[in-house]
């Protein structure tokens, strides 16, 4: 059910866990997320909460800007505006993707989609902060697989 060319998402990476089984694609300018919609996705109505639909959006946006940047650090979300078009229903595929990336001195902005199999299911923009050092966590650094896939250096 999960399209050619993704792959899972590592877990331990905090909050993002909450989408598991998570997958990711990176072939294109712009990297792409996805996840089939299972029971921890769900809402009181049965379909995909609009917290786990944000969640996909803000990872979507980080990443896209992240890549535009050439870098693997976070970058802390500042704004996310997310129009909640359709349901996405439990089994159903769905797939973020970026449309347009701009990077200025201190912040990306970012706008993309989420699609299932019915069309359109929300569509997103978010304005990320780029931090000029690498951040206040003490612990080891590493990308855990992420977007740009590589490890940064001095890492292991």
């Amino acid at each position: 059910m999960t399209p050619p060319g993704f792959e899972a998402v590592p877990t331990g990476l905090g909050f993002t866990d909450n989408l598991q089984p998570l997958f990711r694609r990176v072939d294109g300018q712009w990297p792409e997320f996805g996840l089939v919609v299972s029971e921890p996705h769900l809402n009181m109505m049965g379909v995909c909460h609009g917290a786990a639909l944000m969640c996909l959006a803000d990872i979507s946006a980080a990443s896209g800007i992240n890549t535009a940047a050439g870098k693997t650090a976070g970058s802390p979300t500042i704004n996310l505006a997310v129009d909640f078009i359709a349901a996405g229903k439990r089994g159903e595929w769905l797939q973020s993707s970026i449309d347009h990336v701009s990077l200025r001195r201190r912040f990306g902005f970012c706008a993309g989609v989420i699609e299932g199999p019915g069309g359109l299911v929300a569509r997103f923009n978010g304005t990320f902060y780029l931090p000029d050092h690498k951040g206040v966590w003490k612990g080891p650094v590493r990308d855990a697989g992420g977007v740009l896939g590589v490890e940064p250096e001095g890492s292991s």
